[in-house]
């Protein structure tokens, strides 16, 4: 799978006003190091050096091209290729900031205890995952997957596991002192109707189903999903859709 921070980007303001809201509700005064986990093209890590700008603050993300663009966005500041799921750093944080990244990742009873350990004393882990699976966008892509010619090759793609509040709740209390947990639903404002949802999710949650399909079936499955996505999401008069988007917010903090 390949990630585009051009085609990530598109949407910007609206991708970045959820991690801006996470970042305040942080409650750590004092931060000598952040990291930010799945940085993509460094909009989050901005927000984050900015919060706290006496910090190092440094960007992890696995994908080269979004670190280009993180890179020459924030030249000040550093950043390395690494996977999430096998990050090990020799240092501890003051914050972790993992913004729409780690629903990418599996396994979390585990990953998220081990975040939550590398921080220091006083130190928090702040998370954001979209926690929208069960709406229309990605309903659609799965129904899509699964009734074409290109069933064999998709039909069988999940994203990995997401859980409620109580379990991230119940997962991290043991080791943190606070655990804030959230959920916020965005209304998105997209000019262009049905092919900016779809454009959005381009970005993002149909990455998975382009990735094994030839130009010709990319085209048709883009062509049935957009069809779908006018009926699912109608355009306001304006043209202007408004993109129900609900985010799941953690803030965990050690003692």
């Amino acid at each position: 799978m390949t990630w585009s921070a051009q085609q990530y980007s598109t949407f910007e303001t609206q991708r970045t006003r959820p991690v801006m809201d996470l970042v305040a509700a942080i409650p750590t005064q004092r931060v000598n190091t952040a990291v930010d986990l799945g940085c993509g093209p460094g909009n989050s890590t901005e927000v984050l050096a900015r919060r706290f700008s006496d910090a190092q603050v440094i960007g992890i993300d696995a994908s080269e091209d979004m670190l280009a663009a993180a890179r020459k966005r924030l030249p000040g500041h550093r950043f390395e290729q690494a996977d999430i799921a096998s990050w090990n750093p020799e240092t501890s944080f003051d914050v972790i900031l993992a913004n729409a990244s780690l629903q990418w990742v599996p396994d979390h009873a585990t990953l998220y205890p081990r975040l939550a350990c590398q921080l220091n004393a006083g130190g928090s882990l702040a998370v954001q995952t979209p926690d929208n699976l069960e709406e229309p966008a990605h309903r659609l892509l799965r129904d899509i997957a699964a009734d074409g010619p290109w069933a064999s090759k998709i039909g069988h793609i999940r994203h990995p596991a997401r859980h409620s509040a109580e379990f991230y709740y119940q997962l991290l209390q043991p080791h943190c002192r606070t655990v804030d947990v959230w959920r916020t639903t965005y209304f998105h404002a997209l000019a262009g109707g049905a092919q900016a949802v779809v454009e959005w999710f381009k970005g993002t949650a149909v990455l998975p189903y382009l990735a094994p399909l030839d130009a010709s079936e990319k085209a048709e499955f883009l062509e049935r999903y957009l069809a779908a996505i006018e009926l699912a999401y109608p355009a306001l008069p304006d043209g202007t859709v408004l993109l129900p988007f609900p985010r799941l917010f953690i803030v965990a903090t050690r003692a």
